[in-house]
């Protein structure tokens, strides 16, 4: 039989590896060069594609965690934002909303994923991935675009329905890779659903 309080043990130990494995892969994912259509002043990059992906493979904590670790050191200077960017100076400045928008895009991937069951569902998932990685995104993106450069909520839009079709594409591949990591590592989703019958049960 095998010893749970063993398995129990070493869970957080696989959990700060994922974490930091995922917080990594969204900073090389800034390693591509990012693209500011028409001049715009917020870019179009790849790391939204590992946001998606760590809620996607991690859920909505681990997820999270991963990409609040990856915003933390790019505010104490080191240059992990495409385009070589990094320093407190990249929350003051238009794409805030989406930097911060990362974490709740992470997490609510994460967490409607989740709450497919422990095995990846891929409409399930490509649907999680497109309410938490562009609409929740979207979201904060807008506020924060309008904020930060003094613009109307409605001309933000405009600027950021640049980036749908982009990240609809985004969308479709963190769900086909989530789909495919869930299959040669099963277990990875649903913890969240399963830890919380556990307390509910003690």
């Amino acid at each position: 039989m095998p010893d749970k309080s063993a398995a129990s043990a070493s869970r957080p130990a696989r959990d700060l590896a994922l974490i930091a494995t995922f917080a990594g892969i969204i900073a090389v994912l800034g390693l591509l060069p990012a693209f500011y259509p028409f001049g715009t002043a917020v870019p179009i990059t790849a790391q939204s594609l590992g946001v998606m992906l760590a809620g996607a493979v991690l859920g909505g904590r681990r997820g999270t965690l991963s990409v609040l670790l990856f915003l933390a050191l790019v505010a104490v200077g080191l240059p992990l934002l495409s385009g070589g960017r990094g320093g407190l100076g990249v929350f003051f400045g238009p794409s805030v909303g989406y930097l911060l928008g990362f974490l709740g895009a992470a997490f609510v991937v994460g967490w409607i994923t989740d709450r497919g069951g422990p095995t990846y569902k891929l409409a399930w998932g490509l649907a999680a991935n497109i309410l938490g990685g562009v609409v929740v995104l979207y979201a904060f993106g807008i506020a924060g675009t309008a904020l930060v450069a003094d613009i109307s909520v409605e001309a933000a839009t405009v600027v950021a329905l640049l980036f749908v079709p982009g990240d609809l594409i985004k969308a479709v591949l963190a769900a086909v890779v989530a789909r495919g990591v869930n299959r040669a590592y099963p277990g990875l989703i649903g913890t969240a659903a399963a830890d919380a019958k556990e307390s509910s049960a003690v």
